[in-house]
């Protein structure tokens, strides 16, 4: 969840951040403020190193501790549950449909 997280607050496509960045980025260009894409664009690329930085140390650093992490059954099934709404991030395309069903 955290890596799916992590990539969709750096826009990676095809998450939901990356989508929700491109329709950002189109709504500005659209009304003819090329410079405020630009720069939106140039702190999302230093967003997007701190977000994958993130990622690098969970999956590809060596681990500072090897035991192994036990959490009790009921925090599991909490923390599942609060992890579900980022589902949707996966494939977006769905997500979007009922969004513009429900604008007009």
């Amino acid at each position: 969840m955290m890596l799916l997280l992590m990539f969709s607050m750096a826009g990676v496509p095809p998450t939901a951040g990356f989508f929700a960045k491109l329709f950002v980025l189109d709504a500005v260009i659209g009304i003819d403020m090329v410079w405020l894409a630009i720069v939106a664009v140039s702190f999302s690329i230093v967003g997007a190193f701190y977000y994958l930085r993130v990622v690098k140390v969970m999956y590809f650093d060596a681990p500072v501790d090897e035991s192994p992490l036990t959490a009790p059954a009921d925090a599991v099934w909490v923390l599942s549950l609060t992890a579900s709404p980022c589902w949707p991030s996966v494939f977006p395309a769905a997500l979007l449909s009922i969004c513009t069903a429900a604008v007009g």
